[in-house]
């Protein structure tokens, strides 16, 4: 049986069911990692913000300095197409991928012109918020001049990983990363929010993490309910003595945290109208 769930991919036009081959040995992205993704979600027939998601996968391609082929609405039609291969109640993880497959200017540099295209849409459940633990990681977020933070580039995972073996090794699901200076930016997976006297908060935009779209969505949701939320500079002590903390993604959504070192939370007032006002919004759009 394969590692992997159900999984449809479209590329080089036309649809592939699997896990196929598609980059080689010489291709640029083996070896030297010029690709860059993005994560979106199909659940329960909805596919919130898909748009921006695959929006944001041409502007990450051209971070990196590859040459997206696909136009955003044919994108966004190829996943209507993929996700009528699945059952309707399935719930879907969906990643179109740009690569560079040629060398260019140098070795080094990946020729624009090759950029590759893949749209990989698979089986994956939506979580079921439970215990999340979080710690404080000794690992730190790149700035945009030493990485490409402005993108969703694959060359930037293997620091989260770094943070999530970390956290594992010492008992914890996941942790809290800083920016070089030394303020929380977000989870080795995810944005964060906290909550404190009523009011919320989460890590200004500073240009070391990506400023999720969920988060963005959540920010947006919150505010037009009448919950302050505040964009802020925020040091580890402030989500050690928060009353509440949550966490967004694409992946999972909102979710609450649980534990933060050695203190229990409980899932707070905040984080449920998160996730309520997440969900009504997905269904309405």
């Amino acid at each position: 049986m394969a590692w992997y769930s159900k999984t449809w991919n479209w590329f080089d036009g036309a649809w592939h069911e699997g896990n196929p081959p598609i980059i080689g040995p010489r291709s640029h992205a083996s070896w030297l990692g010029s690709t860059v993704f993005d994560g979106a979600r199909v659940f329960e027939g909805v596919m919130p913000d898909m748009d921006k998601h695959c929006a944001r996968v041409n502007r990450s391609a051209q971070s990196i300095g590859l040459k997206p082929t696909m136009e955003l609405q044919g994108i966004f039609d190829l996943v209507r197409e993929g996700a009528k291969k699945f059952s309707p109640d399935t719930a879907l993880y969906v990643k179109p991928m740009y690569w560079g497959e040629a060398e260019g200017l140098s070795t080094i540099v990946p020729d624009p012109e090759s950029t590759k295209f893949c749209l990989s849409l698979f089986e994956a459940p939506m979580p079921v918020p439970g215990g999340l633990s979080v710690m404080k990681s000794s690992f730190r977020r790149p700035t945009l001049e030493s990485m490409p933070t402005d993108s969703k580039a694959g060359c930037l995972y293997p620091n989260n990983a770094r943070v999530l073996r970390e956290a594992k090794a010492k008992g914890f699901d996941n942790a809290l990363v800083c920016d070089a200076l030394g303020n929380v930016a977000e989870t080795g997976t995810s944005n964060v929010f906290m909550a404190k006297d009523g009011v919320v908060h989460t890590p200004a935009a500073n240009g070391t993490f990506l400023n999720g779209i969920t988060r963005q969505r959540v920010i947006q949701l919150m505010r037009n309910d009448g919950v302050t939320v505040l964009e802020s500079t925020l040091r580890y002590e402030d989500f050690q003595q928060a009353d509440e903390i949550f966490i967004s993604g694409n992946y999972s959504k909102v979710m609450p945290v649980l534990k933060i070192d050695d203190r229990d939370l409980q899932p707070g007032p905040f984080y449920r109208k998160a996730r309520e006002l997440y969900w009504a919004f997905a269904h309405s759009a």
